[in-house]
């Protein structure tokens, strides 16, 4: 794969975060559970010391746990210095301040490098991405895809988005996507489609209200079952 390092923010975040984002339940988090595009979050290693099954998958992970390091290490300043040069832009409620953002990212960040290596040597962190997943039909409970589709809007495209859900659902049951906005703070321009295509195709799919809230009004999940 030709990802580039420099090219990545490796920002990653909390198992409860995670709960807050999909809304998940304690019957949720006893299901074999595919994190997509987890990156540095440090909701798998939490996850695992309560005894839950989750995979993750990121093409990150073809990176040393140093080498993610020293790219959060590079960006995370200036990602805290945007957020505070448009305080409108953002909800205070879980993080409280910018500051407390960081220190919850570096949190994060440390946990899953701690996990990592014996992460990758139990198979929990594996080298995949989207839009083809080669793990077989409904190996997993559910798939969550957290800031990846929808956000990225304007590099990923409508086919992408379209392509990517369809796999999730062959090797998941259901799938839950967090958030809905772009990173303009605007809905998705393929969300309505998708919502539209996926009815169609048979899928129950539903957005659904969560608890968290980072960006202003990027507090709904879409939610795809068979």
């Amino acid at each position: 794969m030709a990802m580039k390092l420099e090219k990545v923010v490796p920002f990653g975040r909390s198992l409860d975060e995670y709960i807050k984002m999909f809304n998940l339940t304690e019957a949720d988090l006893q299901k074999q559970i595919l994190g997509v595009g987890d990156g540095p979050a440090s909701f798998n290693a939490e996850a695992t010391k309560k005894g839950y099954q989750v995979t993750s998958i990121d093409p990150v992970y073809q990176f040393s746990g140093a080498e993610i390091k020293q790219r959060f290490d590079e960006v995370v300043d200036n990602i805290i210095e945007q957020v505070k040069t448009s305080p409108n832009d953002w909800v205070w409620s879980y993080h409280k301040s910018p500051e407390i953002l960081r220190n919850n990212r570096v949190k994060s960040i440390n946990e899953f490098i701690s996990d990592y290596d014996q992460g990758k040597h139990q198979g929990r962190y594996q080298i995949k991405e989207l839009p083809k997943l080669n793990f077989i039909d409904k190996e997993y409970d559910i798939a969550l895809c957290s800031h990846l589709l929808f956000l990225y809007s304007e590099h990923c495209d409508y086919q992408f988005h379209y392509e990517s859900i369809k796999e999730m659902l062959r090797v998941s049951n259901e799938v839950r996507i967090f958030p809905l906005l772009t990173l303009m703070l605007q809905r998705s321009p393929h969300l309505d489609s998708i919502i539209q295509e996926f009815r169609e195709l048979g899928y129950s799919v539903s957005i659904v209200r969560v608890e968290y809230e980072l960006q202003k009004g990027g507090n709904e999940m879409l939610v795809i079952t068979s």
